[in-house]
């Protein structure tokens, strides 16, 4: 991995994607944002949720895309992306994507969870470059709360 540290800028790569962090999604019940211990920071479960605080609701296969279903997956990356921002006042400080756990929710007869989720992981290695490439599971799901589409969760290591 390049460990480059003069050419490791994420958020100048967020602002040549065009992409304008929200604030950090508040959690909706009794858990917070993101826990650290030592140099590693377990995100919470987020969705693809909109700067209006709107969220895409759904099911795969039946009233949602693959396309819309990645979409909703990128979303939900720039928002654990404006959390990590909020935890570590610098992206630089991410020295690696480690690991995602994602939920689709799913029809029962879908099973591209992995295209779907794709929509994070695309825009992780978009970012943070090699430091963005993780481990995953994308796993389909009967429902979320709310009636979210998507719901990721992630492990990052930090300097």
């Amino acid at each position: 991995m390049n460990t480059n540290n003069e050419l490791y800028d994420p958020e100048l790569r967020l602002k040549e994607l065009n992409i304008e962090l929200p604030s950090a999604p508040n959690p909706v019940a009794n858990y917070v944002n993101g826990v650290q211990t030592g140099n590693l920071i377990f995100l919470a479960g987020k969705g693809p949720r909109y700067l209006d605080g709107t969220e895409m609701t759904g099911k795969l296969g039946v009233d949602i895309s693959i396309e819309q279903g990645y979409e909703g997956a990128r979303l939900t990356a720039i928002n654990q992306i404006a959390v990590l921002k909020e935890m570590l006042g610098d992206l630089k400080r991410v020295k690696r994507i480690v690991k995602a756990l994602a939920f689709v929710n799913s029809d029962p007869s879908f099973i591209e969870q992995p295209k779907v989720i794709n929509g994070f992981s695309d825009l992780m290695v978009a970012v943070f470059g090699e430091r963005g490439i993780h481990a995953r599971a994308a796993i389909g799901v009967a429902t979320l709360p709310r009636a979210q589409a998507v719901e990721i969760e992630a492990i990052v290591e930090i300097y």
